[in-house]
């Protein structure tokens, strides 16, 4: 009996294909890569805060209320009169405690303010409000006006 053992000439066989197939890896990746990029701003928590709505309500102009205006050179006026800042507080404070003695009610301050005045300026008049105690305090705008002119 005789057998048939090959010998090493593999001259007809194709070459061996020794290289790594990239092609569904790069599939597989590129599905991993959209599926977080869908689902990572899902994950991302935020802090839930209900947001104020913008409103544009007309102020009543009351009696017992402080108009303070602050012009673009910095100047306070106290009801249209010219005023120190550092006597602010204690008008403020004056104010307050005649509206408490008369039974009238607590004023509130509207804060008339320059659109070219520095920040710092009015931000004097909202410290003195806070350490004069006083309870509302409001910005007075002009409306904004859509129409081109």
């Amino acid at each position: 009996m005789a057998m048939n053992v090959q010998a090493d000439d593999h001259t007809g066989d194709p070459d061996l294909n020794t290289t790594i197939n990239t092609t569904p890896l790069v599939d597989v990746m590129l599905v991993l890569l959209i599926i977080f990029l869908v689902t990572i701003p899902v994950i991302v928590k935020t802090v839930p805060v209900h947001l104020p709505n913008a409103r544009n309500i007309a102020t009543q102009t009351k009696p017992e209320n402080i108009v303070i205006a602050v012009d673009r050179d910095e100047n306070i006026y106290f009801n249209n009169q010219p005023i120190d800042s550092t006597e602010l507080k204690d008008r403020f404070k004056e104010a307050l405690l005649h509206a408490v003695n008369a039974g009238l009610p607590l004023p509130e301050v509207h804060i008339r303010a320059d659109k070219d005045v520095r920040f710092q300026a009015v931000g004097r008049v909202v410290l003195a409000c806070q350490l004069a105690g006083v309870q509302k305090v409001g910005f007075l705008t002009e409306p904004h006006n859509d129409t081109p002119q």
